[in-house]
Parts: structure tokens; C-alpha cells; sequence
């Protein structure tokens, strides 16, 4: 399982990647897009890992805190997909020319 391993650490650079955008964009909107992103990025992140836990140990406590941390991480996914849809919709709204 060398694909789990690699998804982690892919979404974790994202996230590092969308959080130094954060703080180098002045405009509002393009903060709040780009941590819609990050959202997605941590949400993925733990996702992975959880699964990744589970078949790294085997064992039944591994199993529930996998459990919670998949639903955790389908939890933050959901609504940074949400909030990149809606802050995605705002800025052709604000920029029609582009």
C-alpha cells in the first residue's frame, strides 16, 4: 500500500501550500477560496491517514479511531467543497470578464 503513504503527504504539502497562499493574498475572497482548499487538502489528509492506520496495526482500536478519523476527514472534504463552490461562484459573480 504505497499509494496511501503518498496521498498523505500530497495533501499535506497542498495544505502547507494553500496556507502560505492564505497569508500572501490581500483580496478577502481569494483567502477565503484558498482556505476552502486547505479544508479540502486537511480533510483528505486525515482521511488517508485513518485508512492508513487501520491497515498499518490491524486491531480493532485501530479500527474505531480510523473510523473517526475518516469521518472527520469526509466531514472537513464536504465542507471545503461546499465553501470552494460557493467562494468559486462569488468571484466569476465579482469578475464576469475573466
Amino acid at each position: 500500500m504505497i499509494i496511501l503513504p503518498i496521498l498523505i503527504v500530497l495533501s499535506l504539502v497542498l495544505y502547507v501550500y494553500y496556507k502560505v497562499a492564505i497569508i500572501k493574498s490581500k483580496d478577502g475572497l481569494t483567502q477565503h477560496y484558498f482556505n476552502a482548499r486547505s479544508k479540502i487538502c486537511l480533510g483528505s489528509f486525515v482521511f488517508c491517514f485513518g485508512i492508513n492506520q487501520y491497515f498499518f496495526y490491524l486491531t480493532r482500536i485501530s479500527l474505531f479511531i480510523g473510523i473517526i478519523f475518516v469521518l472527520l476527514g469526509l466531514y472537513q472534504m464536504y465542507d471545503g467543497f461546499k465553501q470552494d463552490k460557493h467562494y468559486r461562484n462569488e468571484w466569476k459573480r465579482l469578475n464576469p470578464n475573466e
